[in-house]
């Protein structure tokens, strides 16, 4: 057979290749690793592979752990079944709700249209100040939450300036048809910054776009298509970055200080404002390298950014900005479901704020301790859309016997809700609990933290950068917060092993869970932006990839700078010894100045 024919048979018979030949392929796993813990790891690497090649759906591969841990011996089925509905999947839920209740009524539009207004419309810019307004949000409210609410913005914008979606893809491809050409020409975005919201009986200003050829046309929408997906893409990406900047931003942060309490009782240095002082630089110096190589690698950044051109996209973006001031006036004052909507979206944020902020008290302290979570907080506001009306009240429709007996209707309906709420995400985030609780029942991360113990023979920088990378890789494919529960005790006994502050190697790790970029099942944030159906996952991994590295450095710059003075973490401190150490004062070991820095 031609082996160019025989080529393109494996490529189109792969999905099925992968599925039978990566569980063959990595069964030596069973055999080079301890019992318990190969078995883990197997299910942990062949969950990853077909991830990473969809050679399953998503959701099925997230199933696995159902069949495949029982029957390997790792967990129960009792055990491994509960971990597709917790507490975190609620908060999930209610975020989603919350976002398809936003979009019911349309205040995604108009916030959408008055961010244009004020951050224009060139790409760079536009993928600038959502970036800033969702790391903003997720500072203090869920990661999940706030990606879920930032998202039917993003959509509204990308409408507004490229139209529809089919008609963008359609654009792209490369037609020989005179037919279809003189189409694509009628819907090329340089002259169709979307009609958003009002297309009808607008003035036709895409007469110059008619006279493109056809390929002009399809390198316009692949641009166009390229940066759609970066606009998405940096949504869940700001929000895992800006999650880190406070204690409450994100749950391995308050990890952290939960278990520098239990195995460090007399360590008091990280509190709410010191580590606000660390962590936010670090934040926004992420944010900015972050923004850069989005916008750079979906066609954002470029010449127009910062150089005024009297060229054909320029022209159209003026007449697109004349478009969205037409349109905001349009929608005239905000009506009462809208508002409404506001209102419940503020309190949402509200509650979820001051239910337990740490540094204040909050508003749980009248519930039973332990009881009411973040959880709590959003399945009682969703619940509340369900029967609160969408109408203004009047107690004067109860007397007038001649007003209209209009139906009751709701802000949102629960056909609205399973319409809008991707439930196969929920799947895909339970397999990535399953998997982080069957890794714990193993032991795999105790058998794989013996394995750091050749991490004493480096010097603590390199030492930090390979840990924060190690972490960073094993969160992609588990609960951040399962990691880190996992992995903090182990980090805290190597630092006491080499003689190295507790903090220089638990703070980075901590850091480093939240950097979760390159798959959908990496984080929630990354499942919510997935399931907008827009993006790859071969578009995650190029781009989350050098995120992961960038993250990296910039963690190990910080640690390296302003943290080594804020933490004195030059010096090895009597808070740090063993528990079941004596109360002898346990010798001051200094790292040296220059193995800190390099």
């Amino acid at each position: 057979m031609d082996p160019a024919k025989f080529s393109r048979k494996l490529w189109s018979a792969r999905k099925q290749l992968i599925l039978m030949l990566a569980p063959l392929l990595l069964l030596p796993l069973l055999f080079v690793a301890p019992p318990k813990e190969g078995k883990c790891l197997y299910v942990v690497l062949l969950m990853a592979v077909y991830w990473c090649t969809e050679a399953l759906p998503l959701a099925v591969t997230a199933m696995l752990p159902v069949c495949l841990f029982p029957t390997l011996g790792i967990l129960p089925s009792k055990k491994v079944c509960v971990q597709y509905f917790l507490e975190t999947n609620f908060l999930f839920l209610s975020g989603l709700v919350m976002a398809s209740a936003i979009e019911e009524w349309g205040l995604h539009r108009r916030i959408a249209l008055k961010v244009l207004k004020i951050v224009g419309v060139k790409p760079a810019w536009l993928i600038l100040g959502m970036m800033i307004t969702t790391s903003f949000l997720s500072m203090w409210l869920s990661n999940t939450a706030t990606t879920a609410m930032m998202l039917p913005i993003a959509n509204a914008i990308l409408e507004s300036l490229f139209g529809n979606l089919e008609t963008l893809k359609e654009n792209c491809k490369d037609k020989s048809d005179p037919e279809g050409d003189s189409q694509a020409k009628m819907h090329v975005f340089p002259l169709k910054k979307k009609q958003m919201l009002a297309t009808e009986d607008r003035p036709d200003w895409t007469d110059r776009s008619e006279q493109n050829n056809l390929e002009e046309v399809r390198r316009e929408a692949q641009y166009q298509m390229k940066v759609w997906k970066g606009f998405l893409i940096c949504i869940p990406y700001a929000a895992s970055i800006g999650g880190t900047a406070t204690l409450t931003g994100t749950a391995p942060n308050l990890i952290l200080v939960g278990q520098l309490k239990s195995y460090f009782p007399e360590c008091d240095l990280i509190n709410f404002g010191s580590w606000f002082v660390f962590a936010f630089p670090l934040m926004l110096l992420f944010l900015i390298l972050g923004w850069i190589w989005i916008a750079f690698l979906y066609g954002g950044l470029n010449t127009r950014l910062c150089i005024s051109k009297h060229d054909e996209r320029e022209a159209t973006e003026a007449k697109a900005t004349a478009v969205i001031d037409e349109d905001y006036k349009k929608l005239g004052p905000i009506k009462f479901a809208e508002g409404s909507i506001a209102f419940f979206f503020i309190l949402f944020a509200v509650l979820l704020f001051t239910r337990d902020p740490k540094f204040v008290t909050g508003w749980s302290i009248f519930f039973t301790k332990g009881y009411v979570s973040d959880a709590v907080t959003g399945v009682i506001i969703i619940s509340i859309l369900f029967f609160f009306p969408s109408q203004r009240p009047s107690l004067r429709w109860w007397f007038d016997s001649r007003a209209s007996n209009t139906p009751y209707v709701p802000l949102l309906s629960w056909r609205k809700a399973q319409e809008c709420v991707p439930w196969n995400i929920i799947l895909l985030l339970g397999g990535g609990f399953a998997m982080a609780k069957g890794c714990e029942e193993s032991g795999l991360p105790v058998w794989i933290g013996k394995h750091l113990q050749p991490l004493a023979q480096v010097p603590p920088a390199v030492a930090v950068i390979l840990i924060t990378a190690f972490i960073a890789c094993f969160t992609e494919f588990a609960s951040n917060t399962a990691t880190i529960i996992i992995f903090l005790p182990v980090i805290a006994e190597l630092a006491i092993r080499v003689k190295v502050n507790p903090l220089y190697f638990m703070i980075p790790a901590t850091t480093g869970c939240s950097y979760a970029f390159m798959l959908p099942v990496s984080t929630p944030p990354n499942s919510i932006a997935f399931a907008s159906g827009h993006l790859m996952v071969k578009d995650m991994v190029k781009t989350g990839f050098v995120m992961n590295i960038l993250g990296i450095l910039c963690v190990s710059l910080a640690m390296n700078t302003w943290g080594l003075h804020m933490f004195n973490l030059h010096i090895y401190p009597d808070w740090a010894r063993p528990l079941n150490a004596s109360s002898a004062t346990v010798a001051t070991y200094t790292i040296a100045t220059t193995n800190m820095t390099g």
